[in-house]
């Protein structure tokens, strides 16, 4: 009897330390109740084990065995795939960070011409409303205003934040924060930007829980216009704005030189450094777990120093928390997923077309 839902195949991760998973054992246990097939690759790094999978019934592959699976599969993950693995011939769901013309975005898009695949951009699930129906972004928060304090902690030892490895539960990294300030002699202030998102709540919850005085501020505060002076009379600048087209930057590298800046550390959550539409245009990289922090400013006679981490994927840090919150999110959508022609399904390919042309023909190149 021929299958009539597709078959959900969860790759393993190419980016390294990257140990979240779109899929949970829980929502696996959905789908093949529902009547999908699961195939889930091995892999060296995912958070949750494999014998997890197993038990609900899941079927396993070979780590990165997607590119030679059935062209009919639907291929689940997380972070985005370089252009040197297409062309791709499959339909694809995952954050691939190109719709907004970032770095790299038309070589992207065109391997999906030539491999004749699709699509479905995790950033791109949006309800009728325009709303993403599945975010990380309480957890990219939460932890982005954790490192930040860490990171001033260092400062105030002269030292700075090294290698990052993810953290076994939310009470483990709370408590390496409460441990960093108790060894300080005085709290930092912060700033927070977007305080009223998924990212600004985590953040400012973990700020509030560590007693860090802390400046909630939102669309209305930021209606005036940057650059804003009142980001450089705070110790630490949370910036968890994601926005799609450009506005009045919260700072410049110009501003920062200002004699009366007090702060000495910024955490993009949003981490946006390849974007027209980036409020802090003062860095154009990305940091990693591995060098978390970038030095904007060394410290002089004349002048503080100022770090800024800005990493792409801060929820690994937490990642079996940040992995059950996002999977129950996007389970009732997983299960519509027989149904590509309507509702999410349908606006993301909507949107996939749309720049899948622009790359054709060079807009915004």
């Amino acid at each position: 009897m021929m299958q009539s839902k597709p078959t959900v195949w969860l790759r393993a991760e190419h980016k390294a330390l990257e140990e979240r998973s779109a899929i949970t054992p829980d929502v696996a246990k959905q789908l093949i109740q529902a009547g999908y097939q699961v195939v889930v690759e091995q892999s060296a790094q995912r958070a949750i084990p494999m014998e997890s999978f197993v038990h609900v019934g899941c079927e396993t592959a070979a780590e990165h065995s997607w590119q030679s699976a059935p062209h009919d599969v639907i291929v689940v993950g997380l972070k985005e795939l370089e252009p040197e693995l297409g062309p791709f011939v499959h339909r694809h769901i995952h954050f691939a960070h190109v719709y907004k013309y970032q770095q790299g975005w038309q070589a992207m898009l065109k391997q999906f011409e030539l491999g004749g695949g699709t699509l479905y951009d995790l950033e791109y699930l949006v309800d009728e409303h325009n709303r993403r129906v599945a975010a990380f972004g309480y957890w990219a928060g939460y932890v982005g205003a954790a490192l930040g304090v860490l990171t001033w902690a260092a400062q105030q030892r002269s030292q700075s934040l090294g290698e990052l490895s993810a953290w076994s539960d939310r009470t483990a990294l709370f408590a390496s924060v409460q441990v960093a300030l108790e060894a300080c002699d005085t709290r930092p202030t912060s700033l927070l930007i977007g305080a009223l998102g998924r990212s600004g709540q985590g953040a400012a919850e973990l700020l509030k829980a560590c007693n860090v005085p802390v400046l909630e501020w939102d669309i209305e505060q930021t209606r005036r216009g940057g650059p804003f002076d009142e980001v450089l009379q705070h110790d630490l600048l949370v910036n968890c704005v994601f926005l799609k087209k450009a506005i009045a930057p919260f700072t410049t590298t110009e501003h920062l030189q200002s004699s009366q800046r007090r702060l000495t550390a910024i955490v993009d959550v949003s981490c946006d450094p390849f974007s027209d539409a980036n409020p802090l245009p003062v860095y154009n990289q990305c940091t990693s777990l591995q060098q978390p922090v970038l030095r904007l400013i060394e410290q002089s006679a004349d002048q503080r120093m100022l770090d800024i981490i800005s990493i792409d994927h801060l929820p690994s840090l937490l990642p079996v928390e940040s992995s059950e919150d996002f999977a129950a999110q996007l389970a009732p959508y997983l299960l519509t997923l027989d149904q590509l022609d309507s509702g999410v399904w349908q606006r993301a390919h909507t949107q996939f077309v749309e720049r899948s042309a622009e790359a054709r023909t060079g807009v915004n190149s």
